[in-house]
């Protein structure tokens, strides 16, 4: 059945423009093959709207961002912000901003090992072969919006690390009901031998997990977890962790997949999806045509399979982008000294090659 939906572009800071601009072209190109209509808008954030508007998160983005379907993001942040940490206005305040205002408490990151990167990352390929891990992170709770605290002689400095019961309930019920569908294994990160709120998220856990019994429950501290997930990331399947140690997690976990260039996410609530790559906006290459936008591709995958339910077209694209790789063709952050000069592409041409693909599927 052909759909209708709004779908917003926030290109955001740095390569977001790049990549972004591939992401929505295989929107348009999966909307054309199956009769959709998708319609485009665009707005700013971070440091392109703080130039523009001093605001990281004007109110027509957020306006937009509410009249839409399913969001499709780029990155947000600048170096200037990195060198001057007084700056009190700063480009990831919109991003936290627009988080919270539409309730997008779960993020999805799905760890998907293409078998033709396996020589990508800096880890065996024989521990890596056969990977594929889905970490749900919590996403509006956390040291990053507890209350925020500095001396005034500025020697002094506190975040307020905390979590609601009902916060953790509602992620844990979307993890578990993720595992039922996949390998039936769930495996809770926390720390809880030293930190309070982590206590209450493993006592939370364990009460929803007698709703799930036919899913496999394990307890990790986040230290053991970030050893594990090197030394045999086969072992997970389902991760579910708070903000903080889910940021760092699937940071880590990018180099299972090669290049945090290939990684996308989907921030969900219980309304309008926000689909993104996890890299930054990367500002030493923008501009150069050198960005990698698989991770924008696979994030506009996401977008159809959990924002609209459309798991036929999300697959294809996923296929594109393994035809592509499987073909040899690569962007720098994934080549290495074997890949032929021809086959390293930029930006544009790796979006191209993925379009192409696409579109022999549809003539195949």
């Amino acid at each position: 059945m052909a759909l209708k939906k709004n779908i917003l572009v926030i290109p955001g800071d740095g390569i977001g423009s790049e990549v972004t601009t591939w992401g929505k072209a295989v929107l348009e190109q999966i909307a054309a093959d199956y009769g959709h209509e998708f319609s485009f808008d665009d707005a700013l954030m971070g440091h392109v709207a703080i130039e523009a508007t001093g605001n990281p998160l004007p109110d027509i983005t957020l306006d937009k961002a509410r009249q839409s379907d399913a969001i499709l993001f780029g990155a947000v942040g600048h170096a200037m912000y990195d060198n001057d940490p007084s700056l009190k206005v700063r480009p990831e305040q919109g991003l936290l901003k627009i988080r919270k205002e539409l309730g997008l408490y779960a993020n999805l990151r799905p760890i998907l090992l293409f078998d033709e990167l396996l020589d990508a990352s800096s880890l065996k390929p024989e521990i890596l072969k056969g990977t594929d891990i889905l970490f749900f992170r919590e996403l509006t709770g956390d040291v990053y919006f507890g209350e925020k605290s500095r001396s005034d002689d500025r020697n002094w400095a506190s975040d307020l690390m905390n979590y609601h019961r009902y916060e953790v309930e509602r992620i844990a019920r979307k993890a578990f009901q993720a595992a039922q569908a996949r390998q039936k294994k769930l495996c809770s990160v926390d720390k809880a031998n030293v930190l309070e709120t982590s206590r209450l998220w493993r006592e939370v856990v364990q009460e929803i997990a007698k709703e799930f019994p036919d899913v496999e429950t394990e307890h990790m501290f986040i230290d053991n977890a970030a050893m594990q997930l090197v030394k045999n990331p086969r072992k997970f399947d389902v991760v579910l962790t708070a903000n903080l140690f889910g940021d760092i997690l699937t940071d880590e976990a990018s180099q299972i997949a090669g290049s945090m260039g290939m990684l996308a996410s989907a921030s969900i609530g219980e309304g309008t999806g926000f689909f993104e790559p996890i890299h930054g906006s990367a500002h030493d290459i923008a501009g150069q045509n050198k960005a990698n936008p698989l991770a924008s591709i696979l994030s506009a995958a996401l977008m159809l399979e959990i924002g609209f339910g459309l798991k036929e077209e999300a697959d294809r694209v996923t296929a594109a982008v393994d035809e592509a790789l499987k073909q040899g063709f690569r962007t720098g952050d994934i080549a290495n000294d074997s890949t032929p000069a021809d086959k390293i592409l930029g930006t544009d041409a790796m979006g191209q090659k993925v379009l192409e693909y696409l579109k022999q599927q549809v003539n195949a």
